[in-house]
């Protein structure tokens, strides 16, 4: 028996122990041979003794028998597993396989047991170490507490620079982007007006044709306040409403004037079907932006001899807007991002700000908007604001 003397001397629990003690322990040892492939025991079972590797070497597994089982760990020579069964009643928490063909020596609990009823000594040796051992993992798990602390405190410095970076990453394309749609948006507008006064020298004598060259003028104007009202209400993120009365037949009427050069340069009638007259309460000049821009779009999705419908009326307590095209239409896949910053399905042209402006606007009169649409059969938006008369 005297060769599991060194081994166990080896063990935390016979750490204190002295040489006599440790013989006494020896001689409660059991020698068991083991082929490579067989079970010392299985993670649930009921743990009734320790072991020490003498020779070959044992795997331990958690979850034994999943489809992904972990290897825990490779004992080796006077290497000691299954020790608390010594001093608990505890099912064990894993299983142990040979790995190869192995020697071990085992201490059965009650044979322990046994040794501590009638050696006092030998009982406070082991609280002794037990307690050291309990310190030692309680120091050893704040120390783990403390690094993982450390570590988490580190990795979230590193996010917080990498979502730093990110934003300015974004911003700075932003930027990139508005800088290159107000070049190319605000350029035509200012293009057009350019072209607009030159002519407006040629017809000084001509008040005909200069009141015309000037009327065009001022819509280029108009158009350009539109960009610069589009981008300031992106920026800011919110929508300041300036609230009125307004009355919806003369608001179309206003909405036609505006559009209606363009309009009759493409070749797209503009029809209006306004059944209510009654007073309504709303920011005049936002809603006539709402409804300039997705007149602009219809007009860019139609063709000449097409033509574009404006109806107003309540229904239900609500104030209605309904715009309708006979244009190119859209499928699924477009719609869904109609109100994506910078989306723009047109070939004309455009900040790609249009829609996410008009749906702001009407969200914050309480609003709702429904575009229904298909391709080749044309667009119909449907706007949908509580009536305040």
């Amino acid at each position: 028996m005297g060769e599991y003397f060194e081994f166990l001397r080896r063990v935390y629990f016979f750490r204190n122990l002295s040489d006599d003690e440790i013989r006494l322990v020896e001689s409660f040892c059991h020698e068991e041979r083991y082929s490579a492939g067989d079970i010392l025991f299985v993670e649930g079972t009921q743990a009734d003794r320790f072991f020490i590797v003498t020779e070959g070497k044992v795997e331990v597994w958690k979850n034994f028998y999943d489809a992904k089982a972990d290897l825990l760990a490779v004992h080796g020579p006077g290497h000691f597993f299954g020790e608390m069964a010594l001093v608990d009643d505890l099912p064990r928490s894993a299983t142990v396989v040979a790995r190869e063909e192995t020697r071990v020596a085992s201490v059965y609990r009650e044979d322990f047991r046994t040794i501590v009823r009638e050696n006092l000594s030998i009982a406070l040796s082991i609280m002794t170490s037990i307690s050291f051992l309990v310190r030692s993992s309680n120091e050893l798990y704040v120390e783990g507490l403390r690094k993982r602390k450390d570590e988490l405190e580190a990795a979230y410095r590193e996010l917080e620079k990498a979502h730093s970076d990110r934003l300015l990453s974004e911003r700075l394309s932003t930027l990139g982007k508005f800088s290159s749609i107000i070049l190319h948006d605000i350029r035509n507008p200012l293009s057009m007006l350019k072209g607009q006064l030159q002519l407006m020298e040629t017809a000084i004598n001509d008040p005909d044709r200069l009141r015309h060259y000037m009327k065009n003028a001022s819509g280029e104007v108009d158009r350009m306040e539109r960009l610069a009202g589009e981008f300031l209400d992106f920026t800011r993120g919110d929508i300041r409403l300036n609230m009125s009365v307004v009355r919806p037949c003369e608001l179309l009427d206003r909405v036609v004037d505006a559009i209606k050069p363009a309009f009759d340069r493409d070749g797209i009638a503009i029809v209006v079907e306004c059944t209510t007259d009654e007073h309504a309460i709303l920011d005049k000049d936002r809603i006539m932006r709402v409804l300039i821009n997705i007149a602009d779009n219809a007009r860019k999705a139609s063709s000449p001899g097409d033509s574009f419908t404006m109806r107003s009326y309540l229904e239900n307590g609500r104030l209605v807007f309904e715009l309708e095209d006979a244009g190119e239409g859209m499928n699924e896949k477009t719609r869904d991002r109609l109100f994506e910053p910078f989306f723009s399905m047109s070939k004309r042209g455009g900040t790609g700000l249009g829609l996410m402006i008009v749906r702001n606007i009407i969200e914050s009169h309480g609003g709702a908007i429904r575009i229904d649409s298909k391709p080749g059969e044309g667009t119909q938006v449907i706007i949908s604001i509580p009536h305040q008369g």
